[in-house]
């Protein structure tokens, strides 16, 4: 059973940068499927951030694109995400997760993963934001 262990939340202010990281443990098998970051703010959906599939392809949401970079380590296991020139709008409760279908199914970056089924998640790590 493939574990999901995120950290870095914190608080930050606008403007400002973090970074999240996520410790797939037990993943073991042939990585072939997607990793990514989704997160959710009290009273809202479920959107996924930051996606990367087995080829390294990413995908963003629109609105961090440009701010936000996903990266895995070679051996993909690690899944980070650099968060920049942090919005209010970017607090929330951020979740990592791997989807059980294999990448080459969900798309160019992952980018028809909605995460609403076939989808393993970690705990989730907070992301406060002030001005």
């Amino acid at each position: 059973q493939v574990e999901l262990v995120e950290s870095g939340g914190d608080s930050v202010q606008t403007g400002g940068s973090l970074k999240l990281s996520c410790a797939a443990i037990n993943y073991a098998t042939e990585k072939k499927y997607c990793m990514g970051w989704f997160r959710q703010a009290p009273g809202k959906e479920r959107e996924r951030v930051a996606s990367i599939a087995a080829d390294g392809g990413t995908d963003y949401l629109d609105s961090v694109r440009g701010r936000f970079t996903v990266s895995q380590d070679n051996t993909k296991t690690r899944l980070d995400l650099q968060m920049n020139n942090i919005r209010l709008e970017d607090a929330a409760t951020y979740y990592c997760a791997l989807s059980r279908l294999p990448s080459i199914i969900l798309g160019r970056g992952c980018r028809n993963w909605s995460g609403r089924d076939l989808t393993t998640w970690g705990q989730g790590t907070q992301v406060a934001v002030s001005s």
